[in-house]
């Protein structure tokens, strides 16, 4: 069993104080036979007057956090401590109909994952499609697994990454004109090539463990992380990091999935004030490993929520 750890530390400073609207965050994982939720706490300062729990279409769950109170400086601080054990190479069990491209999806799967297919970002000129097809064997059919893995690898090795603290994700055809960009960007750009040549994806939002132990370089460390998954019929939904190059979830903590990035912001909401205020922002993200704190089998969930006064 590996035991993680992640705290995750966001806060915004104001030249005066204001009032706060509704806040949404996104920092509780998703629970499966990769990882499990151990244990969960949020400080929040300044107090709260009320925090509701959702879980939102895609069911990821989500906190909503009100307050009644001004302030000049507005901290949300997470924990999460998770069973953590991925396999460490990805498990490619492909439905034999699926193991070479193109393939279809059967109709009852096709159905549910027709908005996962579907373009979200305009190209009339199939500026991405084109990028996509470079990956298909010319005249022949092309092993699935190698057409995906060998993407996600090219955006790694090809492009640059590159911190952006501003909002939002980069256009895709943006990204491969300029050759750089975010964790978000790489993202974006390989689920929509692969929604170019049919397949399903949607994105990842979660953190990355970086393990100095043994001298890893991933990128994305420090804070939230993204991703994407694309459906394989046998296999599921399949994680691809385009960043670093990783196939499967090894060293991936997934908290959150949607169709659009927009709809996976780790933290999000309001404040209602003089234009001169505007906030400051920081971020900490720690990830790290716990090894002589694993529970035995059978542990459950312990979760806080504190408030300071």
């Amino acid at each position: 069993m590996t035991v993680l750890e992640v705290r995750h530390t966001t806060t915004y400073r104001y030249s005066e104080p204001v009032r706060f609207g509704e806040h949404r965050l996104m920092f509780r994982p998703r629970d499966s036979y990769d990882q499990r939720l151990l244990a969960s706490s949020l400080d929040v300062t300044p107090k709260p007057s009320a925090v509701r729990w959702i879980h939102d279409v895609f069911g990821n769950c989500v906190a909503l956090v009100r307050f009644d109170v001004a302030a000049d400086v507005l901290r949300f601080e997470t924990t999460i401590r998770l069973d953590h054990t991925p396999q460490s190479v990805p498990d490619f069990q492909i439905d034999e109909g699926a193991k070479v491209y193109p393939f279809a999806y059967d109709d009852d799967e096709a159905m549910d994952l027709e908005r996962s297919v579907e373009r979200h970002c305009p190209d009339p000129d199939d500026v991405v499609g084109r990028w996509a097809r470079r990956f298909l064997k010319p005249g022949g059919r092309t092993e699935t697994s190698h057409l995906l893995m060998t993407m996600a690898y090219a955006i790694k090795e090809g492009f640059a990454y590159s911190r952006r603290t501003a909002p939002g994700t980069q256009d895709p055809i943006l990204t491969l004109t300029i050759g750089k960009g975010t964790c978000r960007d790489f993202a974006l750009l390989m689920m929509e090539a692969v929604r170019s040549l049919g397949f399903a994806a949607r994105f990842v939002t979660g953190y990355i463990y970086v393990p100095d132990r043994d001298g890893s370089r991933h990128l994305g460390g420090g804070s939230t992380h993204a991703w994407c998954q694309v459906y394989l019929p046998g296999a599921g939904w399949v994680e691809f990091d385009p960043t670093n190059g990783i196939i499967g979830s090894r060293d991936l903590i997934r908290v959150a999935v949607a169709r659009d990035p927009r709809q996976a912001v780790p933290l999000s909401g309001t404040f209602f004030g003089v234009p001169a205020a505007s906030a400051r922002m920081t971020v900490q993200v720690n990830v790290t490993t716990l090894r002589d704190s694993a529970p035995g089998p059978g542990a459950s969930v312990r979760e806080t929520l504190v408030a300071p006064e």
